[in-house]
């Protein structure tokens, strides 16, 4: 509150002062030594002491969160000010109404000194400079104005951004501290990269592209990787494809394309490879692999060899 005395005059800090303006109040500091100028602050501590810490006298023996503790004082003022009170003999909550012509309302969004300093962010990029240092904000708050400070020290030194928007102060970012020239960024703060112009997509020039591309995803992932590879009698092999669907399953030759595409296989045969040693089209099955055993073989048996040696039959 005090940042020096002036002949023997506070000097207020600055942003205690701010506060107190968004406020409507004006802030005084008690006076050295003297326990009638602090008499309020000390009041507050004996009632911390007296009914909020934990212990078997007060609201909760302990509180499980800093959300226990408000509801606990919600409960409490809730009580407190519906009875009686011993010295005014009337209920606290009726003569707030009664006061509540004579008091200012408090504005609905908080004051934001606790928040820090206000950058700017920039239109073009999501970042803001603070303190010879670039740090990186969601892409939808571009050209709107944040609130940083820095929280903790040495390891846990962070760097925290604020936007107050109608839903109030929402933290939007923190990073750990930037080094010039080093900026801190969060990749998901940026948007989508945008497609340039070398970016193509396959687009049917006949009926016999359009058959081809029509099969799926998989046959349009492999003709951009087979464009890519420089595989040659691409035509070929999509008519081929194309057969195949016909004469099997348009999926399971969508499926076989999108595989060769992803292991770069383009050869002559490797699609028919690939279907015939994925009968099920890729689909996992969750039923144990059949083999045969000994009680199901065609194979000869050697059983009859055990009768040589013996005696013969009769």
């Amino acid at each position: 509150m005090t940042v020096e005395h002036v002949a023997g005059l506070p000097v207020r800090n600055v942003q205690a002062v701010a506060f107190g303006r968004y406020y409507g109040v004006t802030i005084h500091t008690c006076v050295p030594y003297d326990p009638a100028s602090k008499g309020g602050a000390e009041n507050t501590v004996k009632i911390a002491k007296a009914d909020l810490v934990p212990k078997d006298t007060n609201l909760l023996p302990a509180y499980a969160s800093f959300g226990e503790l408000e509801a606990a004082c919600r409960a409490f003022m809730t009580m407190v000010n519906g009875r009686v009170h011993r010295v005014t003999r009337r209920v606290p909550a009726e003569m707030l109404e009664a006061e509540r012509a004579r008091l200012h309302p408090v504005p609905a969004q908080p004051h934001t000194v606790a928040f820090g300093v206000t950058r700017q962010v920039a239109v073009n990029t999501p970042m803001v400079n603070f303190e010879y240092g670039s740090y990186s904000v969601p892409h939808r708050l571009r050209g709107q104005t944040v609130w940083v400070r820095v929280h903790g020290a040495g390891r846990d030194e962070r760097v925290i951004i604020v936007h107050v928007g109608e839903q109030g102060p929402v933290e939007v970012a923190r990073h750990l501290r930037a080094e010039p020239g080093s900026p801190r960024i969060d990749d998901e703060h940026f948007p989508p990269a945008p497609r340039g112009p070398l970016h193509r997509e396959p687009k049917a020039k006949g009926s016999a592209d359009a058959e081809f591309l029509g099969l799926g995803e998989g046959a349009v992932m492999w003709l951009k990787e087979a464009t890519a590879q420089g595989s040659s009698r691409i035509r070929v092999k999509m008519a081929h494809a194309v057969s195949m669907a016909k004469l099997t399953s348009p999926a399971r030759v969508d499926w076989a394309l999108g595989h060769a595409a992803v292991h770069g296989r383009f050869g002559e045969h490797d699609l028919a490879s690939i279907l015939t040693n994925n009968p099920d089209g890729g689909a996992t099955s969750t039923e144990p692999p059949r083999q045969a055993d000994e009680t199901r073989s065609l194979a000869q048996g050697t059983g009859g060899w055990a009768a040589l040696g013996g005696a013969s039959p009769n």
